[in-house]
């Protein structure tokens, strides 16, 4: 297996603190199917996706205007041989200031090609890191899942 985890990022004209708080609104930028606080340290929160895809996620670092951990304490997949691909993983924001604007490098450690997950995951997270959670920060308004498929991926295996 390589080490290759999926990394994205994206630059803003806000502040690290606006990208901060926003991408603890997790709700609005990932989905509205979310239970639990994702803004305090410690917490733990639970994603779904239809019958597709759950997690529970604990908040492992928030370091304000700089960074942002979870790690993945459970996971189900409906659509992989191993449906626990994402258990003990991390999901990784990191904020930086670069000249007038802010950076966000968004990696899924442990995401890596050789899972079978890895296509669909691409798909989701690309919409949601590269497009919803900019939306989020740069207006307030992000494009988060409301319980329908919003990628190709998602429609195929919803379907």
């Amino acid at each position: 297996m390589t080490s290759q985890s999926f990394t994205t990022s994206f630059t803003v004209d806000q502040s690290p603190e606006a990208a901060f708080t926003a991408i603890n609104n997790v709700r609005g930028w990932w989905s509205g199917a979310i239970d639990g606080p994702t803004d305090t340290l410690g917490s733990d929160f639970d994603y779904h996706f239809q019958d597709v895809h759950r997690c529970r996620i604990r908040v492992t670092e928030l370091t304000p205007g700089k960074r942002v951990v979870w790690h993945v304490l459970k996971n189900y997949f409906s659509f992989t041989e191993d449906e626990t691909e994402w258990t003990g993983t991390d999901i990784i924001f990191d904020i930086s200031q670069r000249g007038t604007q802010t950076e966000v490098r968004f990696t899924h450690e442990g995401l890596v090609p050789e899972y079978e997950c890895y296509d669909a995951c691409y798909q989701g997270w690309s919409t949601y890191i590269n497009g919803s959670l900019p939306a989020l920060i740069k207006t307030g308004k992000g494009d988060p899942n409301r319980g329908d498929p919003m990628t190709a991926a998602e429609q195929k295996l919803a379907g």
